[in-house]
């Protein structure tokens, strides 16, 4: 891992809070879903080095392979493990202020609706318990697929998102 990280530009495609709360010294934050708009931007930080993708257990920067591989010629490879293996490898990363992970966000908004939809269903109309059971699909489909439209929805959210002035600055 360490040797990946030291002769490749790593790029995080964490969401903005995830990279904000813990990151590998010297990576550059480019979320998944701004990856085929930043290949250019890749290219240049890069400068002739290959690229290490990374995220918090490696499954992101898998997906961030197959995107990269058809629209960018450099070397690609994948940090099997991710950041979280990387810190329980003892190697050291940045910290700065908390926030709440994409996981968790996902975990709370489909808890949030199945218990709406089943306090709807039981108090105001059964057919709110199709909520429920949409979300439960989804959950399983996600599962399954190993792909989330709630969790590439909610990396969308301003909460989510970087900060204009550090977009502008070119920053992490």
């Amino acid at each position: 891992m360490k040797e990946l990280a030291d002769k490749c530009l790593l790029v995080d495609v964490r969401t903005h809070p995830e990279f904000r709360t813990a990151h590998i010294q010297g990576s550059v934050n480019i979320p998944l879903g701004d990856l085929q708009k930043n290949v250019e931007r890749i290219k240049t930080l890069a400068k002739g080095r290959d690229v290490g993708l990374v995220c918090r257990t490696g499954q992101r920067a898998s997906r961030a392979h197959e995107i990269l591989s058809s629209c960018c010629p450099l070397e690609l490879h994948v940090m099997d493990g991710g950041v979280v293996e990387w810190e329980s490898s003892g190697l050291p990363l940045e910290r700065g202020e908390k926030s709440i992970s994409l996981e968790r966000q996902v975990r709370i908004v489909a808890g949030t609706l199945v218990v709406i939809g089943v306090v709807l269903g039981t108090w105001v109309h059964p057919g709110f318990l199709g909520l429920s059971g949409f979300v439960g699909a989804g959950l399983a489909f996600a599962g399954m697929t190993d792909t989330c439209a709630m969790g590439m929805l909610l990396a969308r959210m301003p909460w989510n998102r970087a900060p204009a002035s550090a977009l502008e600055s070119g920053g992490h």
